[in-house]
């Protein structure tokens, strides 16, 4: 029964997904939009690379002229040995530049290809950037990823060859169709009846292929985004003993992306063989028409074998046009995704004509704001407070009662869904989201470490910052003594998320982040929470230094940090209950009271 309870939640974890097929039909107004990024390379690359093409398709038409009219039908018919070397030589020698076209197409192809994909990803990467946290709550880092890795990789194929092969076969097909009406109309009309078949059954393969692809590209999201769970969840799994549930689980993920590209490569496979097929039947006709029309002398041998090439050359374009139509579709189920993400527009919009506010005081106003962050509940209602610039507020309060709500709103995360919040009596919704945020500074509960040196990881909290004065910070903050004792100081090379440090010390860095962006407003979430008695006492220590002259909003359950407060605010389910300073809620008996009592009784019996 425990083990049928397990199966029934894995088969429900693994149907969820925030990914869905996006059920459009093939839009070649988007196709054009992804083809416009060829177009910074319209005066270097991309001429090039069409000129080779040309070359390489006027060399590929006149070759078999040569070799089936010219050299059987003149030359040897006439044992015209001068006639014969000479188009011996030039056969040879057209061949040699058909080579050398070839070899540059393909150079020049490859670095445009490279280009776009380069430029593509970089233009996603970007928009995604800007997007607000809204978007990254509805969406695994996982899927996000594949967006931008897989979904735009499997783009390359299609710039590196796909485009010009798509040029040169159309015009091989229109070069080839118009000789082998001018060698024989007759023999021309009786192969290409074939042909209207031939189209209606791919026309009719074209949405299943699509659709295909797009199922892969869902399969594959679902896929990388368990990975990049699984990875970063690795020591809860193994906490939990749950590594058989998570293979299992992993087992049923890989298996529908096996099978999606089993499905999607099945029918594009289709596709070959049907032209194979024609060309098959139209061999036959060949042989057999031809055959009659050079016993009553309608054509010639030499023209026979000239059509023979032509007609091999006729079939081998449509082929590789089957191909690149594959390609198309895969692109199209690419860029589909792709650009549902560039289309996606942030909640937290710039202003028209924002405002720079050069020397921010750090005054704060609510005005009977509300917030939801969805339409089942409100995290914030009819809140009105203010804080005072260089004044320091604490946010209390059961977990949900808005605390981080109020935090994110300061910062411009999310926007009011109603009332509005001011800095400086100014609209932070008429304010430079940039110049915003480069005066506010967050530290989190769960610091976030990036891979690289510690003297970089403190320095991205202002990137021009000098040694010196990140080393200043650090001592500010208490950290210098700790890094000082790493293998090689502040030139250590911690991994992503810093494993190697610990819980205090990641704080530590965190808090010499702050203080060296220099902001006008710091919050601090919950951000002594993960931190021992002793290395509280130097964060205290730190924290007169840090919040002098700054507004400061402190989120804390731990309630002996912001005895100091000038402002302590009670929250409960989005509504301020009480406000004041520690002695006059304590006198008050209300709420915070309550809050303290609790926590002191909790560390009595500990």
């Amino acid at each position: 029964m425990e083990n049928q309870d397990k199966s029934l939640v894995i088969k429900e974890r693994f149907r969820y997904s925030t990914d869905t097929i996006i059920d459009k039909p093939f839009n070649w107004k988007q196709m054009w939009r992804l083809l416009s990024y060829l177009k910074p390379y319209s005066r270097n690359l991309l001429p090039l690379a069409f000129l080779a093409v040309i070359v390489s398709a006027v060399v590929r038409l006149t070759a078999p002229i040569l070799i089936g009219k010219y050299t059987l039908d003149h030359a040897i018919k006439n044992n015209d040995m001068n006639l014969l070397t000479i188009l011996v030589i030039t056969i040879a020698g057209l061949y040699v530049l058909s080579y050398l076209a070839n070899t540059f197409r393909i150079k020049w192809m490859n670095m445009l290809g490279q280009n776009i994909i380069y430029d593509l990803r970089k233009d996603l990467f970007t928009h995604v950037q800007s997007l607000s946290h809204r978007f990254f709550d509805q969406r695994s880092a996982g899927s996000i990823l594949v967006r931008i890795m897989n979904d735009i990789n499997s783009l390359q194929e299609l710039f590196t060859s796909g485009v010009i092969n798509l040029l040169m076969d159309f015009f091989l097909l229109i070069g080839v169709v118009v000789l082998l009406f001018t060698l024989s109309p007759e023999l021309t009309l009786a192969i290409l009846v074939i042909v209207p078949l031939m189209f209606f059954i791919s026309t009719s393969l074209r949405k299943k292929i699509r659709r295909s692809w797009q199922a892969v590209r869902l399969k594959q999201s679902k896929l990388n985004s368990h990975l990049n769970e699984s990875i970063q969840g690795i020591r809860v799994t193994q906490s939990f003993t749950q590594e058989a549930e998570n293979i299992e689980f992993f087992d049923g993920v890989n298996t529908e992306n096996f099978l999606s590209w089993k499905n999607a490569t099945r029918r594009n496979a289709m596709f070959t063989p049907m032209v194979e097929m024609t060309n098959a039947i139209g061999t036959a006709i060949l042989i057999w028409f031809g055959a009659t029309l050079i016993s009553n002398g309608s054509i010639t041998i030499g023209t026979f074998v000239s059509f023979a090439f032509y007609l091999g050359m006729f079939w081998e374009p449509i082929s590789r046009l089957g191909q690149v139509y594959n390609q198309l579709l895969m692109g199209m189920a690419s860029s589909e995704r792709i650009f549902e993400y560039m289309d996606e527009k942030p909640i937290v919009a710039e202003a028209k004509d924002p405002i720079y506010l050069t020397d921010m005081k750090g005054k704060i106003d609510f005005e009977s704001v509300e917030f939801s962050y969805d339409e089942s509940r409100k995290a914030l209602n009819n809140i009105s407070l203010s804080i005072d610039a260089g004044q320091t507020v604490a946010l209390v309060g059961h977990t949900g009662s808005g605390k981080t709500t109020i935090a994110n709103l300061i910062s411009r995360f999310y926007d009011a869904t109603a009332g509005e919040v001011k800095i400086d009596g100014v609209n932070i919704k008429d304010l430079s989201i940039e110049d915003l945020r480069s005066q506010i500074s967050v530290v989190l509960q769960d610091t976030f470490i990036f891979s690289g040196t510690i003297i970089d990881n403190i320095r991205f909290g202002r990137p021009t910052a000098s040694d010196r004065e990140v080393m200043e910070a650090a001592k500010a903050v208490g950290a210098d003594d700790f890094i000082q004792q790493l293998s090689n100081g502040y030139l250590t090379e911690v991994e992503e998320r810093g494993n190697v440090l610990s819980v205090g010390e990641r704080q530590l860095i965190s808090f010499a982040r702050a203080l060296l962006a220099n902001p006008t407003i710091i919050i601090l979430d919950e951000a002594t929470a993960s931190i021992d008695t002793e290395t509280e006492i130097k964060i205290q220590k730190a924290l007169k230094t840090l919040l002098k002259g700054r507004t400061a909003i402190m989120i804390a359950h731990r309630l002996s940090t912001i005895r100091e407060a000038d402002n302590i605010i009670v929250l409960d389910h989005g509504n301020i209950m009480e406000q004041g300073n520690h002695e006059e809620l304590m006198e008050r008996r209300g709420i915070y009271y309550g809050l303290v009592k609790a926590q002191f009784n909790m560390l009595e019996v500990g």
